[in-house]
């Protein structure tokens, strides 16, 4: 039975991040939302999703089908309960669906507020991501939950003897390459994915995960709770971190209890804050709203969408919202939230048109040996509209 991840409202909560995904498609822990979902049951996944989305991430119907809440992680009490569940019949925890079981007619006509058949209440705690700072405060028990299922019944690929493992909870997939290097799994486990890189003189505090084909340039220092997504390249100092893939934060800097999307990029000894002056609350911009939001956290820093950039020596305050495609450069602090589709800094912004983004993303992708495709130009279009109302300049 194949599962289908649908978006409910935590698409609007969780943007930036999510004008460019599925909810589903987000990373916490080593693996995104959906291939936790596909690796527990054994199958193929889809999205049912925000229809300017469906070029990139279709659905696909069969006869028997799952839908999922796209936001919820899972556990093995979740999965009980979904195992458990007739066609027809829906889980929901409290006022939320978080699962329904249809046959293909059915299917293509779900609506997350529809009524379903038998309900049934699942009592238990869940792990959702409604809100972007849910992904690093989050992640620490993810990762340890993903740990476990990668690497179940499995054994570590050796490493060099110049590296000094400390504790027991350590993987490293085939094809890694490190030297020299510290890993301290004392408070929470640490995995190397295929192919990926830890260079001379890194050390390294779990819980942590480089996904594949990934690399860590000499001397970065890195705290758990952090993941560092496939074909990245890090350095500098990282704490509680996320970044998703095909991203570069190569130099020194701080990076700290933030959460940065794809393709996104990092100057020279740029660095985020994490923490206030005055040791208060952080506040979020919140796009649902069109203010900032309240987030209860005292250390929180950047939240950063696809494709975004920013300038050598670049400083971002605490709580700061960089949208999609945003460019940041110059002197002094930007605001705490940049708009999508954004170039400039402390001193103003200008909107970032199409026609350049397109020419800067080829040449970007060129270096992956990547090429925009008409999917991408259409999806990152359409939320260059999308977008619109918040770029006031």
């Amino acid at each position: 039975m194949p599962i289908i991840l649908f978006d409910d409202n935590a698409h609007l909560t969780l943007r930036p991040l999510t004008f460019t995904r599925p909810v589903a498609d987000l990373r916490i822990g080593i693996l995104t939302i959906a291939q936790k979902w596909a690796k527990h049951l054994h199958t193929t996944f889809s999205y049912h999703t925000q229809p300017y989305l469906h070029c990139k991430y279709p659905i696909e119907i069969a006869g028997d089908n799952l839908f999922v809440n796209g936001s919820v992680c899972p556990d093995e009490y979740l999965l009980e309960a979904i195992d458990k569940l007739q066609t027809g019949e829906a889980l929901y925890y409290r006022e939320t669906l978080i699962a329904v079981r249809l046959n293909e007619a059915d299917a293509l006509r779900f609506n997350i507020n529809q009524k379903f058949g038998r309900l049934h209440q699942h009592e238990r705690a869940l792990i959702a991501v409604r809100h972007p700072e849910d992904i690093f405060q989050k992640n620490d028990i993810e990762l340890r939950r993903d740990f476990a299922l990668l690497t179940k019944g499995r054994s570590s690929a050796t490493l060099s003897s110049t590296n000094t493992i400390i504790g027991e909870d350590f993987f490293a997939e085939d094809g890694v390459n490190a030297e020299c290097s510290t890993f301290n799994t004392h408070r929470g486990p640490i995995y190397l994915g295929t192919n990926s890189e830890v260079w001379e003189g890194v050390n390294i505090r779990g819980a942590f995960a480089l996904c594949h084909d990934s690399q860590i340039k000499m001397g970065a220092k890195i705290y758990g709770a952090t993941t560092i997504g496939p074909k990245c390249r890090v350095g500098g100092e990282i704490n509680n971190s996320v970044l998703w893939g095909y991203s570069s934060k190569g130099h020194d800097g701080f990076l700290g209890n933030s959460v940065v999307g794809q393709w996104c990029n990092f100057g020279a000894d740029s660095n985020n804050s994490n923490l206030k002056n005055n040791y208060g609350e952080v506040k979020l911009w919140d796009y649902n709203s069109g203010h900032y939001r309240k987030t209860g956290l005292q250390f929180c820093g950047l939240i950063m969408a696809d494709h975004a950039k920013c300038g050598i020596n670049t400083m971002f305050n605490t709580g700061t919202v960089v949208g999609v495609s945003a460019n940041v450069f110059g002197g002094g602090y930007p605001d705490n939230f940049v708009p999508d589709f954004s170039w400039g800094g402390s001193m103003g912004f200008e909107v970032y048109q199409p026609d350049k983004m397109f020419e800067t993303i080829e040449r970007v992708y060129a270096r992956r040996d990547k090429k925009l495709d008409d999917t991408d130009k259409q999806l990152l279009q359409d939320v260059f509209n999308l977008t619109q109302p918040y770029r006031r300049f």
